[in-house]
């Protein structure tokens, strides 16, 4: 059994589908490939996947919710938008989540009041459920890998993503494989006596935000890092390349460390 992605549609669509159909295309398409993918175990990384995906859920409704709250905001009344303008998000949302019934005032006042404690409050229980979950990730992560947070800035979140796209030890062939799948690789983009490389743009995109999280922490925090980066400056790189040349190296320590963790840790198992 191999991994395919979506089957290329047909030059001429004739309407024409059905399950056998739809499995000669993949067929197809797997057998198109040199290095087809294994599939993605399920257990702990499909716990691990399930959790990822609520979470980023609740984050994109809770954006949502937001820019909801600041349009009601600037379509206030003049009274009521003077009174929240100048706070900051966190102050506006917790202000509009406690604003009380002013019975007193206009009917698009005390509507406008309602909707804007309505949208707060439901802002509030997004933030508690992507918490809550972000916590859990954390617990699973320190369950299956406790030594991958011990890394400089990694975090649960970037942890738990490291940790669904690779899925196990002997799936991806190589740490350049692996760099492929995050979209790390550098791509060949050289023209006449011009030699350079830039950004891959495809591949896991989940994968190279975790990766350039981490290297954006690292920059910040790690001296290494930070002192590679000037080194890099100081030689003509740009900011651009330089997290490229960080994100690939970072790459092929995660790598290395998973594949070697995950076959100790099986061998563990057989010897007890």
């Amino acid at each position: 059994m191999v991994e395919v992605g979506r089957p290329k549609r047909p030059l001429r669509r004739s309407g024409a589908k059905s399950d056998a159909l739809d499995a000669v295309r993949a067929a197809r398409e797997a057998l198109a490939h040199d290095h087809p993918l294994a599939p993605r175990r399920r257990g702990d990384r499909e716990a691990l996947r399930v959790l990822l995906a609520t979470r980023h859920s609740a984050c994109a409704a809770k954006v949502s919710a937001i820019n909801q709250l600041k349009a009601l905001i600037v379509g206030a009344p003049e009274e009521l938008r003077a009174e929240l303008r100048s706070l900051g998000t966190k102050r506006q949302v917790t202000r509009c989540a406690r604003l009380p019934d002013r019975p007193a005032r206009s009917l698009e006042h005390r509507m406008t009041v309602r909707a804007l404690r309505s949208t707060a409050q439901r802002i509030q229980l997004l933030a508690a459920e992507a918490a809550g979950l972000r916590a859990e990730l954390e617990r699973l992560v320190a369950m299956v890998a406790p030594w991958l947070l011990e890394l400089p800035g990694v975090g649960p979140i970037s942890a738990a993503q490291v940790l669904v796209s690779w899925s196990h030890a002997g799936r991806l062939r190589s740490e350049a494989a692996f760099a492929a799948l995050a979209g790390a690789n550098p791509i060949p983009a050289s023209s006449g006596q011009v030699t350079r490389h830039r950004l891959n743009r495809s591949g896991d995109r989940q994968l190279n935000r975790a990766l350039h999280t981490i290297v954006v922490a690292r920059l910040r925090d790690d001296p290494a890092t930070r002192a590679y980066a000037a080194r890099r400056t100081s030689e003509g790189k740009s900011a651009r390349d330089i997290r490229r040349c960080l994100k690939r190296a970072v790459a092929r320590q995660l790598f290395k460390l998973l594949e070697h963790y995950d076959r100790w840790a099986v061998e563990v198992i057989k010897v007890a």
